[in-house]
């Protein structure tokens, strides 16, 4: 016959917290930490352990797309240029370059869209 002697329910293994981590924050972000814990209503471990759980970290971008986002910008001048020229010379002298840059342009953000769809996976 089991007897039970009232108090707390033991937790789970998943339940139980047994890891500890050291951080070392500087004034400011001490102040800053106790200061919106306080706000919160809630304690600073509290206050951690929601913004681990309700965060969104963004991963760095990839060689390939700053390849990319630097390609874009070189045509981005390129294409100052082109409309520069076609103020000054006319659209129609400058136009099958224009349309060629437009092509490469296109196909680069597809090229970012692709390595960012894959990246995801």
């Amino acid at each position: 016959m089991s007897f039970n002697k009232g108090g707390r329910p033991t937790k789970t293994l998943v339940e139980k917290r047994r890891y500890t981590i050291s951080v070392k924050l500087n004034t400011k972000e001490h102040i800053s930490l106790k200061t919106k814990a306080s706000l919160a209503g809630i304690s600073r471990s509290e206050y951690i352990r929601k913004c681990l759980s309700d965060s969104i970290i963004y991963p760095r971008l990839t060689p390939e797309i700053n390849d990319y986002i630097r390609k874009l910008s070189g045509m981005g001048n390129n294409l100052n240029q082109i409309a520069r020229r076609a103020n000054a010379a006319g659209y129609s002298t400058t136009r099958s370059e224009y349309l060629h840059l437009a092509d490469k342009i296109d196909n680069i953000i597809e090229m970012i869209e692709d390595d960012g769809k894959n990246s995801k996976r």
